[in-house]
């Protein structure tokens, strides 16, 4: 039996190499789970962490109902660790949140009650706690992506979403997914997404896994990426069957 079925909302939380942010991934989601408006657990995904991540995991999620993980083999990346997180959630609803807790669980909130009209709910990080190269790199990054995709969206860097499961199955899975999440709901027929700015905080422990390659340059790459997989994105509906 899966587990994420008893509940309403699945957080998908992708970890590579935080072991000094685990027990503080414990308590804040120990705070939240029981004051969430949904029933909600929290999904653990190990990215296939080189240091004691998982072993914490194993800690946190023995001791504590509505905690779950799953661990990869290797290092497959953020869209991989995320996709798959969807893929092994069976609530209505998924959300993302990354492991440094920039963004909190308790600012989901801010998100759920727009899911009524939309597939997609994405945060804005207000005030971010970034350095100024941080903060340029991705301004200028957003700005480029707007203009390859058209998808209107000011944060896509944000990591506090909130999807309805079955659309969220539907994205295309490639390295650097996470980066579009809006362009891609759009793919879907009649498919929308939100945003809505939610506080954003500093790290305090463990360190950055992006840097300018993976915060810049690719992402610039993908954009073109995205353009060809525009032209050829497959959208039908049934009209009968007898199936």
């Amino acid at each position: 039996m899966n587990h994420t079925s008893e509940y309403e909302f699945t957080i998908i939380v992708p970890v590579y190499n935080e072991q000094d942010n685990i027990d503080r991934l414990e308590k804040a989601f120990r705070q939240y789970l029981p004051a969430a408006s949904r029933k909600s657990c929290v999904l653990f995904v190990d990215d296939g962490s080189t240091d004691d991540s998982l072993e914490g995991l194993r800690r946190i999620c023995g001791r504590n109902s509505g905690f779950y993980y799953l661990a990869f083999l290797h290092n497959e990346g953020l869209s991989a660790a995320l996709k798959a997180g969807i893929d092994h959630a069976e609530s209505p609803l998924v959300g993302y949140l990354d492991a440094d807790l920039q963004t909190r669980p308790e600012d989901f909130e801010r998100l759920l009650p727009l899911t009524a009209d939309h597939e997609l709910v994405t945060g804005i990080r207000a005030g971010r706690k970034d350095s100024p190269f941080k903060r340029f790199q991705s301004k200028f990054a957003n700005a480029f992506r707007r203009m390859m995709t058209h998808d209107g969206a000011t944060d896509t860097g944000c990591p506090l979403k909130v999807m309805r499961t079955p659309a969220a199955r539907r994205l295309p899975l490639f390295r650097g997914m996470h980066r579009f999440l809006p362009a891609l709901i759009l793919l879907q027929e009649g498919a929308s997404y939100a945003e809505i700015p939610v506080p954003h905080y500093p790290r305090t422990a463990g360190v950055s896994k992006f840097h300018l390659w993976n915060r810049l340059i690719a992402p610039l790459m993908d954009c073109f990426a995205y353009r060809w997989m525009r032209k050829r994105a497959i959208n039908y509906r049934v009209g009968q069957s007898n199936l």
